[in-house]
């Protein structure tokens, strides 16, 4: 009876893991882990830099793609933007944009 139980429980855990994250959630998280070393983890700063968490998506796009461009003066964001695809900086836009500001 104790092995059913867990046995039905793993089957519920793993029929709800693929849902919980779709491969490009994952994707967009990894890519968005390099700008952790600057605007904190999940975009939450406790430095001098912008914190990003919870900032309007096309409000990062449009920041990105001024860096990438040379529009924007920097002096690593534009290194780091010409280093995505305008597709890859709308779902890290979208990924800061679903985080919690704290």
């Amino acid at each position: 009876m104790k092995r059913t139980g867990q046995t039905i429980i793993a089957v519920a855990i793993a029929a709800f893991i693929p849902n919980a994250f779709s491969e490009q959630d994952i994707q967009a998280r990894s890519w968005a882990a390099t700008c952790t070393g600057c605007h904190g983890t999940n975009g939450n700063s406790e430095s001098g830099i912008p914190g990003i968490a919870g900032m309007e998506k096309a409000r990062i796009v449009g920041l990105m793609l001024e860096f990438k461009s040379g529009k924007r003066p920097a002096t690593v964001m534009h290194q780091h933007a010409k280093g995505y695809t305008d597709e890859q900086i709308e779902r890290i836009a979208a990924f800061f944009a679903d985080q919690k500001r704290r």
